[in-house]
């Protein structure tokens, strides 16, 4: 698979800087003046258009890895983006678990916390704190007993963190995200796909602080179609 095949590679792309500026709510066509012209070049079709989860509201799916730094980068303000957007659009995640990669074992591991967070409803309030885990405090949670120490220490309970991190559901939801990140066609990472036909990402977007935009742009020409 072309594009960035491992955690070196990922922070060796162009430093992406901290977003800002999100446009305003409700994404709304002709709602916003665009500030970039939109070729094809910030995203690209899907060949094989994926199923959305979502029969009301845009859905954007977001590939992520917690020990990716562009992935951090965008967190909050795709976050922010999210909200500002919540009558129209439903942000789901996904977990980057990249087949064949020499990061999978970790991606996987990563992937666990992640299933094992949203099942226990902490995601929300941890999500920031598991990238500052990573990023800031160096924090090794490729492991169980890393991952359950972690997350006792912010108040989540150990036992039933350890209990859903072995859980057969939270296999099998990694094992949905690796399949997943496949059928999506996901060569870098961060990566947003907009109802599972357009894929866009902070590199060809042109950095963080043009992702709001874009994605606005992808809203927009859905809801135009009736999505």
């Amino acid at each position: 698979m072309p594009g960035v095949k491992s955690k070196s590679l990922l922070r060796s792309t162009v430093l992406l800087a901290v977003a800002v500026g999100i446009a305003a709510s409700p994404v709304q066509a002709g709602a916003i003046t665009h500030q970039i012209p939109f070729g094809g070049a910030q995203f690209v079709k899907l060949d094989h258009p994926q199923p959305v989860r979502e029969s009301v509201r845009t859905e954007a799916v977001e590939f992520f890895w917690y020990d990716c730094s562009h992935s951090q980068a965008l967190e909050q303000p795709l976050q922010a983006w999210a909200e500002k957007h919540r009558a129209d659009v439903a942000l789901r995640r996904i977990p980057a678990v990249w087949p064949g990669s020499p990061d999978e074992a970790a991606q996987r591991s990563h992937a666990r916390i992640f299933y094992t967070l949203e099942r226990l409803g902490q995601v929300d309030r941890l999500q920031v704190s598991v990238f500052r885990a990573v990023h800031t405090e160096r924090v090794d949670l490729t492991t169980e007993a890393a991952a359950t120490d972690w997350a006792a220490r912010q108040g989540v309970d150990a036992k039933a963190f350890g209990e859903t991190y072995r859980s057969a559901e939270v296999t099998r939801s990694v094992e949905e995200a690796a399949a997943d990140f496949t059928r999506y066609g996901v060569n870098e990472l961060p990566t947003v796909v907009v109802q599972g036909e357009y894929r866009t990402s902070p590199t060809q977007a042109g950095g963080v602080e043009a992702m709001p935009e874009v994605l606005d742009h992808l809203v927009q020409q859905e809801q135009a179609r009736g999505h």
